[in-house]
């Protein structure tokens, strides 16, 4: 199965303002979570920046991936940094 059809990504921003006129103290929340059981499977905190470049990477992987290889690679990911 798709990942895309196993797994929601969320992303709750931590204000209103576009991440290049966030203040720099704001953090960004992005969870994935099984759409089955409605629990949250992978979860980060990032900047602004960092979680809008995150987030793409992960709806391309949601996308592309089957369920078990997405998982397999996120849990591995702490980080932006950790991005390939």
């Amino acid at each position: 199965m798709r990942a895309g059809r196993a797994y929601e990504l969320l992303v709750t921003r931590g204000g209103r303002g576009w991440r290049l006129l966030a203040p720099p103290d704001r953090v960004d929340h992005l969870e994935v979570v099984e759409i089955d059981s409605g629990e949250v499977v992978l979860f980060w905190d990032c900047l602004p920046a960092d979680a809008s470049r995150m987030a793409r990477a992960l709806r391309a992987d949601l996308a592309q991936l089957e369920a078990d290889a997405f998982l397999d690679r996120w849990t591995a990911i702490e980080s932006v940094s950790d991005l390939p």
